[in-house]
């Protein structure tokens, strides 16, 4: 089963990091959590097109934050800035608590999982071959830097009658060494003939602690 575990999940606290970091008492824990969905469902409707990979929320005593992760931030803030103070403002009603709002440039938007996952999904719905939109992910990523990319799509392809999974792997994706920097994005396409699930495996090498290295001491 470790191959059905979340890739992203299964090394939280071991080299990656949760995308909402607070507390809160069992009382109003639900309510937070929602609330936090909402934000996201909030900023990818208001800022379409914006290439935004993750958002993370960060809340404090009267604050929340929210970082957006984007390959294209000049779209994020807008004109002199005010998509952010329009979404900043939009944010405070929403929590009733003051809104702080940052904007992550993401530099390598090819090494991305989740938007290499969004682009093929976006090439699908343009009727571009699903064979030929990977192909071309697996090679802008192995170009940029990665040490291997799988992409696997599933659903009617092609517009076939029966559903199958075709998938294209170049380099290597060690999923079960918790050690390894593994970026996994999922995307739906919604062609005419249905749904089209992709996912996307990054790998961009070992994560290393800071643990000195071991040194023999020799009695003699």
């Amino acid at each position: 089963m470790g191959r059905k575990v979340h890739p992203v999940g299964f090394r939280l606290k071991i080299i990656k990091d949760w995308d909402a970091r607070w507390y809160a008492e069992k009382n109003e824990y639900a309510q937070l959590l929602h609330e936090d969905l909402a934000i996201r469902k909030l900023v990818r409707q208001r800022i379409k097109g914006a290439a935004i990979s993750k958002i993370e929320i960060e809340r404090f005593t009267n604050q929340v934050q929210v970082t957006i992760w984007t390959a294209k931030p000049g779209v994020v803030i807008g004109k002199k800035g005010q998509s952010v103070k329009d979404l900043r403002q939009v944010l405070e009603s929403m929590t009733g608590k003051k809104a702080r709002v940052e904007v992550e440039e993401i530099e390598k938007p090819d090494l991305d999982a989740y938007l290499v996952a969004e682009n093929i999904a976006n090439q699908l719905e343009r009727r571009i071959s699903h064979g030929r939109a990977m192909k071309r992910a697996v090679g802008q990523a192995m170009r940029q830097g990665a040490q291997g990319i799988k992409i696997m799509c599933s659903g009617r392809l092609a517009g076939s009658e029966m559903a199958r999974r075709e998938w294209q792997m170049e380099g290597r994706v060690p999923r079960n060494t918790l050690r390894a920097n593994i970026d996994y994005g999922f995307a739906e396409a919604l062609t005419t003939y249905g749904r089209i699930g992709i996912k996307v495996w990054v790998y961009m090498g070992n994560v290393l602690g800071d643990k000195p290295e071991r040194q023999d001491v020799y009695v003699s």
